[in-house]
């Protein structure tokens, strides 16, 4: 963390960053949001997004503004008018739901060569959700059903993830909190 990050810290300052969060519909995406909330803003009833909502939290150093977009195919369209304003994408999985694997690399192919996306180092984190369930893929599984190990231009890290539990969100955070840091700093370095 730079002088500058540090600083800032102290000061209580934050760095404001837009996410998208991803998906198809049913996966989770609402619910992981709300579980990274304070538990003092957290909703009681999730239900399910139609259209985008927005919604806001903060790490130690980052202020986060989050694109929580549906994933009703019906929705999934809008996903792209978002891609610009995104400085980190999460993209959930459901991880038992092996029928629509398909469909959600489909997707992510979509967003990886769309041209807002395609020639940017954008951090991508993905929640392989769900572990909990019965049968659920392991996040290796999902990892290569999804073929992730073809993104090399972009960082990207993917986590098993319980999110009624909370489990596996923070270790994903963690590293999405950090690749922003990195590239924040290699954008300071740059421009000295």
């Amino acid at each position: 963390m730079g002088l500058f990050d540090r600083l800032a810290g102290w000061l209580g300052l934050k760095k404001e960053v837009n996410v998208l969060c991803l998906g198809l519909d049913n996966s989770g995406k609402t619910t992981i949001i709300n579980q990274l909330k304070p538990s003092n803003a957290q909703a009681q009833d999730i239900v399910p997004t139609i259209g985008f909502n927005i919604e806001k939290f903060k790490t130690s150093s980052l202020s986060f503004t989050v694109f929580d977009m549906s994933g009703q195919g019906r929705y999934r369209n809008l996903w792209e008018h978002y891609y610009k304003e995104g400085q980190a994408i999460i993209f959930v999985i459901d991880s038992a739901d092996k029928l629509r694997m398909v469909v959600a690399k489909e997707e992510l192919d979509t967003l990886l060569n769309h041209s807002d996306i395609k020639h940017r180092r954008i951090p991508i984190l993905f929640f392989a959700n769900k572990m909990d369930v019965r049968d659920a893929l392991s996040s290796v599984k999902v990892s290569q059903l999804l073929c992730l190990e073809n993104i090399k231009d972009k960082p990207w890290h993917i986590c098993a993830t319980d999110a009624l539990k909370g489990e596996g969100l923070q270790e994903g955070v963690d590293w999405l909190q950090d690749q922003i840091m990195q590239s924040n700093q290699n954008n300071e370095n740059v421009r000295a």
